[in-house]
């Protein structure tokens, strides 16, 4: 019952099938497995970062992780310190939302904002391509920028969905 939502994994002996209890289960697993995956030491798994906190992750500091937001989803792109690191080529791009200057490939400070106002096409097609074959596929999503979770008015965002990371093998909750 239940839909099958119960990976092979998850064996419950002697349960009377609490579908409630069996949801419970699949998401702490799901969980724990994302966990096991992705996270860093000491991070929760979705963070919710305001810019302050982001601004946090910039690469200046030696042992602190580098934090990038791109279309709102926050990477770790620690691995990548010769890129992103203190004095590095990009790191300009980090410790805030550069989606406009992933967009337009663009170093530039005004670029350097989640603002796709008056993007091109081509623009527009480079960020998607730049967000999905270089991010998602290289670097694990510690969270989200406020402004990607909630909405103008400081409420949830009903509509906010995770981003999945097929790469990372994330499985999908329910």
């Amino acid at each position: 019952g239940c839909g099958g939502v119960a990976g092979p994994r998850l064996v419950i002996r002697g349960m009377v099938g609490s579908c409630a209890w069996v949801l419970l289960q699949a998401a702490l697993l799901a969980a724990a497995e994302r966990e096991l995956h992705l996270r860093p030491p000491a991070e929760d798994p979705v963070r919710l970062f305001t810019e302050p906190e982001l601004a946090r992750y910039d690469g200046q500091k030696e042992g602190q992780p580098i934090y990038l937001a791109v279309k709102g989803v926050v990477f770790d792109v620690t691995s990548g310190k010769e890129f992103y690191g203190k004095g590095a080529p990009y790191n300009a791009l980090v410790g805030k939302d550069s989606t406009r200057g992933v967009a337009k490939m663009s170093l530039d400070p005004a670029d350097l904002t989640h603002d796709i106002t008056g993007l091109t096409e081509e623009e527009l097609k480079s960020l998607d391509d730049t967000f999905n074959n270089v991010y998602k596929a290289k670097y694990p999503i510690v969270g989200y920028t406020s402004r990607r979770i909630l909405n103008e008015d400081g409420s949830p965002n009903l509509d906010f969905k995770p981003e999945d990371q097929p790469h990372f093998s994330i499985k999908d909750e329910f």
